[in-house]
């Protein structure tokens, strides 16, 4: 109920977003199944599309004969294999990787016969950052996904509200490793307030603590001195 009042507003369509638009076609299509069948009134629209300037985009491109999503699931099983290598307990755990430890984990996969240096090389950078795509990949754990925001939430108290945020975060953080700060601003995140966090955290401070934290788990994962040896750099 809360949603349907929501979308009756102007303030509501005033810089809707794409994401904000499917969000309230998920949340709003099981209520279809209550319409009356026997009484449909005709709804007749009649829009104009109206075209915004055109930009060109750079994509980034695979090289041929590599199937992204293969090789994700190549590095996964090899992951799977190697869990209790002390590299990977770090990304895991949430702790600064080395450079040692990136060529160690580069090693690894070069080793099982993933993928060649480049093409590792360019998923990686799509990801972010050898690192990052291995987090995206085993997650995090989530006793160091609550840790991370240990001193955030033990500095301050929160409403049930904004307790359930924090806890949503961290349930991203334990499935897919990390995430950027413009996430909050999309679902699951805008499900109980389109504007995301920045209803529930009101004092910019709170918010500014919020992303510190997820700033800092992101740069754990892209390592503190990864740019010395970058990837590709282990001997053949």
């Amino acid at each position: 109920m809360q949603l349907i009042q929501e979308v009756q507003t102007t303030q509501f369509w005033q810089g809707v977003t794409v994401p904000e638009l499917e969000n309230v076609r998920l949340r709003l299509r099981a209520l279809v199944k209550f319409i009356d069948k026997k009484r449909r009134t005709p709804v007749y629209t009649n829009f104009e599309d109206q075209l915004r300037s055109v930009d060109a985009v750079a994509l980034p491109i695979m090289s041929a004969g590599v199937d992204p999503e293969r090789l994700r699931e190549k590095a996964l099983a090899s992951l799977r294999e190697h869990m209790e290598h002390p590299a990977l307990h770090k990304v895991r755990w949430n702790e600064p990787l080395t450079a040692e430890d990136l060529l160690a984990l580069e090693r690894m996969f070069v080793d099982a016969g993933v993928a060649p240096h480049d093409q590792l090389q360019q998923m990686a950078e799509e990801e972010g950052g050898l690192g990052l795509f291995i987090r995206s990949l085993v997650g995090q754990d989530r006793a160091a996904a609550k840790e991370a925001f240990s001193q955030f939430l033990e500095t301050r108290t929160l409403t049930a509200s904004q307790l359930d945020f924090v806890n949503l975060v961290i349930d991203h953080l334990t499935q897919c490793g990390w995430m950027r700060p413009e996430q909050l601003y999309s679902s699951p995140f805008t499900d109980q307030h389109s504007t995301g966090p920045n209803a529930l955290f009101t004092e910019a401070p709170e918010l500014q603590a919020l992303i510190g934290v997820l700033t800092m788990i992101r740069a754990n994962a892209i390592g503190t001195d990864s740019s010395v040896l970058p990837m590709g750099s282990v001997p053949g």
